[in-house]
């Protein structure tokens, strides 16, 4: 009676070690991106003085702002497109002795604007630095619309993720992996960094040479997750 037992007990655990076997999960990730062209840019770009008085410096500043201001809505673009980027003032202090020293001032400020029209950047940089710039922090550049783009990155994320279950079904000896679940992970966009641009110098002698701007492809990139069963 106990082999008997014994036997049983040896059966039932060998149908669910192949149960676990025959009916196993690969879970993987998947990524797709997708390239579109940029329609939207928003250039970052100020003005920055040092006076001994801190009001003065200040001053300076927010003259310079308004004149910046002045020539991009002269220029037809929009008040509610150009916005503050931010505002600093702080002393500046020299070291080189035994104590710190209060020497003046330094003040910037800059503005975000935003461009609609990418093949005008050029032209709000120059604006910019005629009417008395002296700081350009960067272009951003993006897509007003990537809806399209994002269901092209979705097809892409999971058509790589089927490849790798298919790889990893195939190596591990089990059957052919089908779909339990799906999970979106992630959506991502930004530009590839490929903007470039050259600017004239402050102060330096006027030339028919203007601001060249190469706007960057962006990028919509897809991550899921999935979960394959195979038998």
């Amino acid at each position: 009676m106990r082999k008997l037992i014994a036997l049983i007990l040896v059966m039932v655990l060998s149908l669910f070690t192949f149960s676990a076997l025959a009916d196993s999960s690969i879970v993987v990730t998947g990524t797709g991106e997708t390239y579109i062209p940029a329609d939207t840019a928003v250039v970052s770009l100020g003005v920055s003085a040092r006076n001994a008085d801190a009001l003065k410096a200040q001053s300076e500043v927010n003259e310079v702002i308004a004149r910046i201001r002045a020539a991009l809505t002269d220029a037809g673009l929009k008040e509610e497109d150009i916005n503050t980027g931010y505002v600093n003032l702080y002393g500046v202090y020299d070291y080189s002795g035994y104590e710190e020293k209060l020497t003046g001032y330094s003040a910037s400020s800059s503005l975000a604007v935003l461009v609609k029209d990418i093949s005008r950047v050029g032209e709000v940089i120059d604006l910019a630095f005629g009417a008395g710039a002296n700081m350009l922090d960067g272009v951003s550049f993006s897509a007003s619309d990537d809806s399209a783009a994002r269901a092209e990155s979705l097809k892409a994320a999971l058509a790589e993720a089927k490849e790798k279950a298919a790889v990893l079904a195939e190596a591990a000896g089990m059957g052919e992996p089908e779909i339990e679940s799906i999970q979106e992970t992630g959506f991502f966009t930004y530009d590839n960094g490929t903007n470039r641009f050259v600017t004239k110098a402050a102060g330096a002698v006027e030339t028919d040479a203007a601001t060249i701007i190469q706007a960057a492809k962006i990028c919509v990139s897809a991550t899921v997750t999935v979960t394959f069963k195979t038998k």
